[in-house]
């Protein structure tokens, strides 16, 4: 078993992960962005989970509100960026599977899962 606390400091944070998932949290400013043309992972399915705020996802060139209890799969290849269009901390927690980042938040190649 492993645990973690959230406490959504400020950015992107993996939290840890086992070998066919990883556990990220993103806290995004108002008005701020993560993503957009050319954003995607190329080895990795996204689950994005919106824990509290408001935003926008645009994947694909489609968009979707976003809000607290939000859901959203971001699928392998898909290009995509995530807007916080509220006026608090857009709080979100992410899963990747396979891992798509390094514990420094530096992305891998795809393939290559560890």
């Amino acid at each position: 078993m492993r645990h973690q606390r959230l406490r959504f400091g400020r950015g992107f944070r993996v939290l840890f992960e086992h070998r066919r998932v990883q556990a990220a949290q993103m806290v995004l400013a108002p008005g701020a962005s993560e993503g957009g043309e050319g954003n995607r992972h190329r080895g990795a399915d996204q689950w994005l989970y919106v824990v509290s705020g408001n935003g926008v996802a645009i994947v694909a060139g489609r968009r979707q509100r976003l809000a607290p209890g939000s859901l959203l799969l971001v699928e392998r290849g898909e290009e995509h960026e995530i807007r916080n269009t509220g006026r608090t901390p857009l709080r979100t927690v992410n899963f990747y599977a396979p891992p798509a980042y390094t514990g420094a938040g530096k992305e891998r190649p795809a393939g290559r899962p560890r």
